[in-house]
């Protein structure tokens, strides 16, 4: 850990690991069903399976390979790992959680879940979801999916967030693996197409995450987190996002290059990786910190339309104009 971050932390001694004290106050806990589904993280999780379900489809397979059935089961598999890794993630971060103005009405700062509770929901998923995936579609998908929730739960959550500005670009990685694994259910192998369209998503991560971390700096502060604004500073922060960015636009452009994709997403591509860039501009030449916001809310849509643009040229197939 820095000096930054490790005063970051100090700063806290409080905080970092310690129970949450919104019990004291709070009713009873009791069961209720829309708490479950929070500790699900459902936003993440619809992204996750809709990245995944790109993954699947783009797979090079011959017709009538992979039964409807299978894909069902292999998106709700992943689905339900990517919950479980957001309920143990809650579980672990229940004390930071309460220092947050986004976090800390989630059910276990509030109260309104025992730790125990979360606990054992995620692994019960966590070991179901895998379990499926290795019966139901093949060993290969089982193993990734498997690798990313023990990555999210332990690299991520357990060792990086607490310790490093790096937190989101190590991290990163199990956010990027939901297309491999659906690349993997679908073929038993991870291609060239998997891999970029992992690289898409891990390119993606640190601008999007780190424009949340702009305009949240005191959640994060509060929380004793040392996030990369707090460490190295707001200036320093946007050039990391700038070089990603510039990183980013031309990897998505990658699919076109090897075949996988055609004109319609690599017009869709250079489109929006024209507004994501002016976007990052904005946020690069702010001097009033209210350009992070909107990019921020941005990279999401933008995230979702190039996988779909993605989609829509399979399904259109329009193919690269040779000469």
């Amino acid at each position: 850990m820095t000096k930054q971050a490790a005063a970051g932390v100090e700063k806290f001694p409080g905080r970092i690991g310690a129970g949450s004290r919104a019990g004291k106050d709070s009713p009873a806990p009791r069961f209720r069903i829309a708490d479950y589904a929070v500790l699900l993280k459902p936003r993440v999780m619809s992204l996750v399976v809709f990245t995944a379900v790109t993954g699947l489809l783009l797979a090079p397979n011959p017709p009538g390979s992979l039964s409807p059935l299978t894909g069902f089961f292999a998106v709700l598999c992943i689905a339900l790992g990517a919950g479980a890794s957001g309920a143990i993630n809650m579980w672990y971060d229940r004390d930071i959680d309460l220092h947050m103005l986004r976090t800390m009405n989630r059910p276990l700062p509030a109260g309104r879940l025992e730790p125990k509770e979360a606990l054992i929901f995620g692994i019960a998923l966590a070991a179901g979801s895998v379990t499926a995936m290795a019966v139901l579609v093949n060993a290969a998908a089982a193993l990734l999916l498997a690798l990313t929730i023990l990555y999210y739960v332990f690299i991520y959550t357990v060792w990086l967030k607490r310790r490093t500005p790096q937190n989101i670009v190590i991290g990163g990685a199990s956010g990027a693996l939901p297309p491999v694994i659906g690349w993997a259910a679908a073929t038993g192998d991870v291609g060239l197409g998997a891999v970029l369209l992992f690289a898409i998503i891990f390119l993606w991560t640190p601008p999007h995450s780190w424009a949340l971390a702009l305009f949240r700096q005191g959640d994060y502060e509060a929380a004793g987190v040392p996030m990369l604004p707090i460490v190295a500073g707001v200036r320093e922060t946007k050039r990391q996002m700038l070089l990603y960015t510039v990183a980013l636009v031309p990897v998505t452009l990658l699919p076109v290059a090897i075949g996988m994709s055609g004109a319609f997403y690599g017009s869709a591509a250079a489109f929006l990786g024209f507004f994501f860039a002016h976007h990052m501009w904005r946020v690069w030449k702010d001097e009033d910190g209210t350009a992070a916001r909107p990019m921020f809310f941005f990279s999401i849509v933008y995230l979702f339309l190039i996988f779909m643009a993605l989609l829509a040229d399979r399904l259109m197939f329009l193919p690269m104009f040779k000469f």
